[in-house]
Parts: structure tokens; sequence; C-alpha cells
């Protein structure tokens, strides 16, 4: 049994048909089809249903779909162990924030492809929530506080946050100076969210609400840059705006969390060593002299 037609019968299993799970695996359809059907002769049974919108399991093919993804996970797991130390090879399919993402991120995915010459690093950027497990992704980076999930999730940094206005509308409305005082300016933000500043041991929290809202950490500098609002930004993100007098720090004497950076991964088992070695490359780039440098406001 061949386990690379194993792996496209899984990937085709949950990508729902061989159109996205040939754009996935980066190969024609007709290879796809080929390898399913040859995997179908093989055990002598029907795997998929094939239909115009698509392929969905059959009984059979349900319930072979998590020994196939076992299988072809112990097997790489195997692999791994016999390749020469630090050799890496095979795909690794992530995704992350396209706010953060090309310039924070994708010079590590670099000096990764280019260190590992066998590996193949493909990745989504985008700032829309990514299911990992039904879109086929190895891992994830994320930003944010995370959610509880089911996924393994390993931090390996934070972005320091501040809050935000544009000189135009710091002149014309004046900054809040307390928390309180928040609900007196329109907030440009992602969603509904709650903002909880500290002062020492004084902790407040407080709902801002606000007209312009967006999925991307840079729409949001943008709104802000425009004098729509005030908005708590990552200093990663506002320190290009602040540099051109676009934005400008204000209630500075209250702090906001940190948001995490994180590495996530599906459930499971075996660690890739793939993701384990982007994980320490991201260690390496957001340990403590890297948080310092995103942190500072220039």
């Amino acid at each position: 049994m061949d386990v690379e037609d194993l792996k496209t019968f899984v990937e085709v299993a949950d990508a729902g048909g061989v159109s996205p799970a040939a754009r996935r695996l980066g190969l024609a359809k007709s290879i796809v089809s080929r390898r399913l059907s040859r995997l179908e002769d093989e055990l002598g049974v029907q795997l998929l249903a094939r239909t115009t919108r698509g392929a969905a399991l059959t009984e059979a093919g349900a319930a072979f779909r998590d020994h196939a993804a076992r299988m072809f996970a112990e097997f790489e797991a195997a692999r791994e162990e016999i390749l020469p130390a630090g050799e890496l090879r095979g795909r690794l399919r992530l995704a992350a924030p396209s706010s953060f993402g090309p310039e924070y991120f994708a010079p590590t995915l670099a000096r990764l492809a280019k260190r590992h010459p066998l590996l193949s690093v493909h990745t989504r950027f985008s700032d829309r929530y990514v299911d990992l497990v039904s879109e086929g992704f190895d891992c994830g980076i994320r930003v944010g506080y995370l959610p509880d999930s089911n996924l393994v999730a390993r931090r390996i940094g934070d972005f320091t946050v501040h809050l935000f206005a544009s000189p135009a509308y710091v002149c014309e409305h004046g900054p809040p100076r307390v928390p309180h005082e928040i609900a007196d300016h329109p907030a440009v933000m992602i969603a509904s969210e709650s903002w909880k500043f500290s002062q020492g041991k004084k902790v407040v929290e407080v709902h801002p609400h606000g007209r312009f809202k967006a999925d991307s950490a840079v729409a949001i500098a943008e709104g802000t840059a425009e004098g729509i609002g005030i908005a708590a930004l990552p200093d990663a993100i506002a320190a290009a705006y602040v540099e051109t007098g676009r934005l400008q720090a204000i209630m500075t004497d209250w702090d906001l969390p940190s948001v995490g950076i994180f590495v996530v991964r599906p459930p499971g088992q075996h660690l890739a060593r793939k993701v384990r070695v982007l994980t320490e490359l991201l260690l390496e780039q957001f340990g403590e002299a890297g948080q310092t440098r995103v942190g500072l406001l220039t």
C-alpha cells in the first residue's frame, strides 16, 4: 500500500473533493484521481462516492479515514527518525495572519526553506480564522488572546499593546485620560471587545463602542489614523504610523495586556519535526530580545 495514496485519500476526505485536495497537494487532478482509484482497487472497496459537487465518504471510507491518517502519520514519524540529523523533507502547510505575517513571520519561514532544501513551505496569509483540521494545515501562527479549543498551542512570544489615536483626533476631541472616559470616544476595533487596563494593582475593564470594525489589525490602524476614533493596537502594527506622525500613543500611564504569539497545531500524539523546527526558529526570533524589539515605540 503506497503511503502517498493514503495521504491523498485523507486530503480528499478532509477537503470534500478531488479539486480542493489537488490544490492543497499541489498536484494535477488526474494524479489525485489515479491514486484514489489505485487505493480502492487494492482495498477492494469504494472509499468515496463521486458527485458533481465533490466527493463524499462511503461508509467504508468513513471507517478507513482515521486509520489512513494514523498510518501516514506513523510513517512520517518513522521517516523522520532515520533521516540525517537536521534534514527535513516533504511539505509544511501553515496559516499565518496577514496583518503580521509578511513582516514578522515571512523572514523566518524563508530561513526555514533555505536551511532545508528538501522541504516545501506553503503558507496562507489571512486574517480569517482558519480551521486547521478541516482545511488540511500542519500548523498555524496566531496572534491575540487564544480562545479555548482542542488545538495544541505553544506560546512563542508577545506583542505589547497601547491605546492610539491620530494627532488630528486628539487635537479636536482631546484624549481619554482614565479608563471611564473611553465611553466618550468611538472605538476602532475587531468586534465586540473589552479593554482591561491596569495601573499598579488597580485593574479597570471597559467595553468600548464604535461604528468602524475590521478583522485586520492594519485596517484598524488605517481607520484610527484617519481620525475615526481610538484603538488598542499592538505596537508592532502602530510603530510605522507613529514614525510617520499618523498615530500617537495615548493614556500611556495605563497598561494593556500584551497579545500572545502562538504556534498551534491539530491534536495528536506525534509532533512533526518540521513543526518543531519551525517553532524553535520562531522562539529564537521572539525570545527576550525579540519581544523587546517589537514592543518599542519609535
